[in-house]
């Protein structure tokens, strides 16, 4: 996603953009996405008329429920019509972004395994042989980026104790509403969330805390430890995990990295989750990608080469923009 959003914003200001994608197709995972009034914006200042789009295949959010296992409200939220919260499936922007692409500016089976600094130049490996030379590097290859690796030398992210699954269904349930997202808050760091993503499908995502259960639960299906973990919490929930084909259920542990104080150097820079991981729970991620690749856009553009713009690049993200975005959703109410 922060590859498309980049090469859309730069492709605005006219630069010559080329992707390198390390699968054989755009692979979206399979989950929803929640986009906010922030990350509108400035995904139509990358390609006008971005908002239109997401109408027609997203779903406009209106309130948000805060409730425990036993399905008994704790919180509520109503959403100013003037907010515009979208929610969306993943695999739905990531083709309205892909569209607005020539069709040759993806190269795929392209693994970026390193690279190497030359004179105003930067030179790329692959894993499948080939290299590039390239004026700009820009690391939009996620948690477990080989560029960062490059250009840091951080090592492997760090497990947070918790791991995720999630899924896009279509799944319908009286107590489900297309404009309504509902939260589920255990008493030991459980988590279940379902909102509507348009087009009859449905987004949930379940959450927990202990890596014990995981770890010993290997011969387990991702889907039966779902439901096993679940299976005494109010309706929907269990409904809706039996209702979901195991192939379609992303499981993975959450991990993080230590913040940075530059993410850029020389001719190489980072962007999205290569630069700064952001957990599912906050669920701001791709407003902040969608924002880190308008931002960078508009340093290449205005400033007078490229080593000046990355510089101000990493102070307008890093020093004044990314913490600020990192902080829930919306503030929920007790009733």
């Amino acid at each position: 996603m922060s590859g498309l959003a980049t090469a859309l914003s730069l492709q605005r200001h006219g630069f010559n953009v080329q992707i390198y994608e390390k699968n054989p197709a755009l692979c979206a995972l399979g989950i929803g996405l929640t986009l906010t009034p922030d990350g509108l914006s400035h995904l139509e200042a990358i390609q006008p008329g971005m908002i239109g789009l997401l109408e027609q295949t997203g779903s406009k959010l209106h309130r948000i429920i805060l409730s425990d296992r036993t399905g008994e409200t704790l919180a509520s939220k109503s959403i100013d019509k003037e907010r515009s919260l979208f929610t969306i499936q993943e695999s739905r922007l990531q083709a309205i972004l892909a569209s607005a692409l020539p069709s040759n500016a993806i190269q795929f089976r392209h693994r970026c395994v390193g690279y190497e600094p030359l004179n105003n130049q930067v030179k790329l490996f692959f894993a499948n042989g080939e290299t590039v030379e390239t004026d700009l590097l820009i690391g939009a290859d996620g948690i477990n980026s080989a560029v960062r690796q490059t250009l840091i030398s951080d090592g492997f992210p760090n497990f947070t104790d918790h791991v995720w699954w999630g899924a896009v269904v279509q799944f319908e349930h009286k107590q489900l509403h297309p404009n309504t997202s509902l939260l589920f808050n255990g008493t030991d760091g459980e988590r279940f969330s379902l909102f509507n993503v348009g087009e009859g499908y449905t987004f949930w995502s379940a959450s927990i805390r202990s890596i014990d259960d995981f770890s010993n639960q290997r011969g387990i299906s991702p889907k039966n430890r779902v439901l096993k973990r679940f299976f005494d919490w109010t309706d929907p929930i269990g409904a809706i995990v039996a209702a979901t084909p195991e192939e379609a259920i992303l499981e993975t542990p959450l991990c993080d990295r230590f913040s940075l104080q530059r993410w850029s150097q020389g001719r190489v820079t980072l962007i999205g989750d290569a630069a700064h991981p952001i957990l599912p729970a906050l669920e701001q991620g791709v407003n902040v990608i969608i924002e880190d690749a308008h931002k960078l856009a508009d340093c290449l553009a205005t400033a007078s080469d490229v080593e000046t713009a990355l510089k101000a690049y990493d102070n307008r993200r890093i020093l004044h923009g990314v913490s600020e975005k990192l902080t829930p959703l919306v503030c929920l109410e007790k009733r």
